[in-house]
């Protein structure tokens, strides 16, 4: 392809990710290192039939000639980076010094938000990706080795969850879930505690959210998995049984090899998905058990007094985060990529 009919193709593309991506992420680090500008106040004095006295009141004039100097607001640097909301470098090391054992150490790290918001983030997205690419493939294997006439009605209902918009299907569970729903009832009977409430538990409601997410996410797993197998060679699995190899075999070394590059697509997508995860902590109003990092930025948005430097700060943090999780995966994709050139 010559150059000139590549940039012609290309361009489109180009210039919608630099509008949509690029400027966007350069805008929020921009609104990171930046806060509102300090109120500026003034006394007045205010005299009456009964006397004088001095108020203090809002100087809206001065207030628009530091908006008008700074439109982004005071240059604060790394400021909100460090500090007890985000990072907080200062209360981690105080942290470290006071603790006596690592369980300490860790108990203290779950005070501080972001840390706390970390670690359901990291725990949801390293439990519900390999679950659900398991899972998927599972389902995959069983619907593609189905007569036709099963086949359609299995694809159907494998592809439920990923119809039902996130928000509703959480709420859904969320109400199965509930003392009074069908899932809750059984579990306090099956546990023989009628006051068992899967809501008033830290350790359950994580469950419940990461059982939630890998039947969220399992239909897309399954929709990649179950296309590729349909370009296995049919050569090479005939070959693998006149040779004597039984069905693990034959998946263990024929299947999943010729999947794996599917594989690796479906980790770098479900693992940027699910390191985002939102919706099931609304939908369960799961926020006094488990926040994440997306939660973070929508608390921060919200309410009457919105904390834009807050929420921008927290969004750079999960793009970092983000990067470097995905890079492991892209590096051995790239080694791949050069071992077969």
């Amino acid at each position: 392809m010559r150059h000139k009919t590549f940039l012609a193709f290309f361009a489109p593309t180009a210039i919608a990710m630099l509008l949509f991506i690029a400027l966007p992420i350069i805008s929020v680090i921009i609104q990171s290192v930046h806060t509102p500008h300090d109120q500026v106040f003034r006394i007045v004095e205010n005299c009456g039939p009964f006397g004088c006295k001095e108020e203090t009141t809002i100087d809206q004039d001065a207030s628009a000639a530091l908006k008008e100097a700074a439109p982004l607001g005071k240059f604060v640097g790394l400021d909100i980076y460090f500090d007890r909301g985000h990072l907080a470098i200062s209360e981690v090391v105080q942290a470290w010094r006071e603790s006596a054992t690592f369980g300490e150490f860790r108990k203290k790290l779950g005070n501080l938000p972001f840390y706390r918001a970390m670690a359901f983030t990291l725990t949801y997205t390293f439990t519900v990706t390999p679950m659900l690419i398991i899972l998927g493939f599972a389902i995959a294997i069983g619907a593609n080795s189905l007569n036709k006439y099963l086949k359609g009605f299995v694809i159907f209902f494998s592809l439920l969850p990923m119809i039902v918009t996130p928000l509703i299907g959480s709420l859904i569970l969320f109400w199965m879930i509930d003392s009074r729903g069908i899932i809750g009832t059984f579990i306090q009977w099956a546990a023989g505690d009628p006051d068992l409430s899967l809501k008033a538990s830290t350790g359950l409601t994580w469950v419940m959210l990461i059982v939630y997410g890998i039947w969220s996410s399992a239909p897309f797993a399954f929709v990649v998995f179950y296309a590729g197998l349909q370009t296995l060679p049919s050569e090479t699995l005939e070959a693998a049984r006149i040779d004597g190899a039984s069905r693990w075999q034959q998946i263990k070394y024929v299947t999943i090899p010729h999947l794996m590059p599917l594989v690796t697509f479906v980790a770098l997508i479900q693992i940027m998905d699910n390191f985002r995860v939102f919706e099931p902590i609304v939908g369960f109003n799961a926020e006094a058990h488990a926040t994440s990092l997306s939660w973070i930025i929508f608390n921060d948005l919200s309410g009457e007094t919105q904390l834009l430097a807050s929420a921008a700060t927290t969004s750079v943090l999960t793009i970092i985060c983000v990067a470097i999780l995905l890079s492991p995966v892209l590096v051995r994709t790239w080694r791949d990529f050069n071992q077969k050139a």
